[in-house]
């Protein structure tokens, strides 16, 4: 019998194995391609409990089975994610509706679009803050599955402190709802004789079994989505929250079907100030003095993402639905600039929000003054929202033409989510430069200045035999100089395919054994997303790059 023939029978959604389905299906926005074998589109959460019990019935039967499961939502995920070569589960087609706003939360399902879930918030004068550039492609669900967090984050923090329960598909086949649980409730809980007791029970000796090495081993930034926040969850004894230890496990311990988020109220005036920073030395002087300042937003992007914008100006024209006259009016003063001392290394933009404009203008300006008394920047105040989009959609926008318009060579994201301690950047950015010089590639660097957080995007020929070999090297090299300054090889795009095999090399062999144990908790038999988070060799990730000739390691 076929996968499909035996899914038919079981699930109430459609089932689809076209060939046409099946390659879209295979690829996501990294460099990987792995066809699956059939696609799920469950109708509801029984379906989903159907398909997990048809996969633990298939591995208890037949260990050496394959068969297993991989939510996905949008497949915009640039670390290869949501691909799998058994059953995807596309959660797009029926789980996509915004159940209810009450007071400061709502409840969605997970393959909710965030630009349509973002619209009907609004109209409340609410806001999930954390919403990434991809914000246009992009589903809820996939921010909570990689714990993502965006040009807000140095103000409002990632998308794990938004999230106050989740509805789950655990290994038994059935819906659970986690939260964090404190004093007499977890103790309820942890007293419990049933499956859920026991997941809890279980986490909760293993973080008072190995509370030193969490400690020890926990990342030193504000940002990561690299392991399993074991470092996050609470001790185990008084608090244990499960919710926020699936937020960025990246559907590897069971499979979400209804997220409750907390939102915020947005403040709705903005100003932003832009320095142009000639030579990466000057940050030393600048990001202590923007800090200091407290700006809600603190993003860059480089003299390859200015050169990009220029180069396909009118696209950002349509993009900020203005016409290329008044557009390259407005970017006048950035082209004198230009033609006066030439083009900037990196363009940086602190914005500040406020309840009213003039007190945004006035942080704004407050900065403006500092920057160019104490370091000398050149800088430019954007004294609105509507002024400053100009600079967000190249910011923003960058990474989707790359993939768009650079004919005979592709997008390469495989270094492209580090986090370093802000403070370092000055010492840190020339060694990353010296290391990317010794190899032929055109890139672009745009990053959250803020919290250290930078996406370099090469671009390379597919075709090119060595192509492995430069991935092997530039990822070591690159992970190693990140990890020498306690940083984080994955800010917010996670592990996936891509950082799986550098995970053990982050944390060490103490804590990375430690997250082999929450995978065995969860998921026994391997049946979610496999090969995610733990269980990947380089070589083994190596094996699916999307190119024309196989690298051989």
């Amino acid at each position: 019998m076929s996968l499909r023939s035996d899914l038919v029978k079981i699930v109430k959604g459609e089932i689809d194995d076209s060939q046409e389905s099946l390659e879209a299906y295979s690829r996501d926005a990294s460099l990987f391609y792995v066809k699956p074998a059939v696609i799920v589109r469950p109708l509801d959460a029984k379906d989903i409990g159907r398909i997990v019990r048809y996969a633990m019935k298939a591995k208890h039967k037949d260990p050496k089975s394959t068969v297993s499961l991989t939510a996905r939502s949008a497949g915009t995920d640039m670390s290869g994610g949501p691909l799998n070569d058994s059953i995807i589960v596309d959660m797009t087609r029926h789980f996509n509706k915004l159940e209810g706003i009450q007071n400061m939360s709502v409840t969605v399902e997970p393959g909710m679009y965030f630009r349509d879930f973002d619209q009907q918030t609004q109209q409340k004068n609410l806001e999930l803050p954390s919403y990434t550039a991809s914000r246009e492609l992009n589903t809820v669900g996939g921010m909570v599955a990689n714990n993502s967090g965006g040009e807000k984050n140095l103000q409002y923090g990632k998308t794990a402190r938004y999230v106050e329960e989740l509805d789950v598909v655990l290994a038994d086949g059935k819906v659970h709802t986690l939260k964090r649980l404190v004093g007499d409730n977890l103790r309820a809980k942890l007293a419990e004789q049933s499956f859920e007791g026991d997941l809890y029970r279980n986490v909760s000796q293993l973080l008072s079994a190995h509370t030193k090495i969490i400690e020890d081993h926990k990342p030193h930034v504000e940002k990561n989505s690299s392991g399993y926040a074991l470092w996050d969850i609470g001790d185990g004894k008084e608090s244990l929250d499960l919710a926020r230890l699936m937020v960025g496990a990246q559907g590897t311990l069971g499979i979400i079907t209804k997220i409750k988020f907390r939102l915020v109220n947005p403040k709705p005036y903005s100003a932003m100030v832009v320095a142009f920073v000639g030579n990466l030395s000057e940050l030393g002087a600048l990001v202590p003095i923007v800090l200091k300042h407290k700006p809600d937003s603190f993003e860059s992007y480089d003299d390859h993402t200015f050169a990009l914008g220029a180069k396909y100006f009118p696209e950002f024209a349509v993009q900020m639905k203005a016409g290329i006259f008044s557009l390259g009016w407005s970017f006048l003063p950035e082209v004198w600039m230009m033609l006066t001392g030439g083009i900037p290394k990196l363009v940086l933009m602190a914005e500040f929000r406020a309840l009213s404009q003039s007190e945004a203008i006035t942080k704004a300006e407050d900065l403006a003054e500092e920057l160019h008394e104490i370091a000398g920047a050149k800088v430019r105040i954007a004294p609105s929202e509507k002024a400053a989009r100009k600079y967000w959609v190249i910011r923003r926008e960058s990474f989707s033409l790359l993939r768009k318009k650079i004919r005979g060579k592709r997008t390469a994201p495989f270094i492209d989510d580090f986090v370093v301690p802000p403070l370092t950047l000055p010492e840190f950015l020339p060694k990353l430069e010296e290391i990317l010089s010794h190899y032929d590639l055109t890139y672009t660097i745009a990053g959250h200045v803020g919290d250290g957080n930078f996406h370099i995007i090469p671009l390379v020929d597919a075709s090119r035999p060595d192509l492995g070999k430069i991935i092997d090297e530039l990822s070591h090299k690159v992970y190693d100089l990140v990890i020498s300054y306690q940083g984080s090889i994955t800010g917010e795009h996670n592990d996936g395919l891509v950082r799986t095999p550098y995970v053990e090399k982050m944390f060490g062999p103490d804590m990375y054994a430690l997250f082999h144990e929450v995978k065995q908790i969860f998921d026994p038999l391997n049946i979610f997303n496999p090969g995610k988070k733990v269980g990947t060799t380089f070589s083994q990730a190596l094996s699916h790059l999307d190119t024309p000739i196989t690298p051989k390691i």
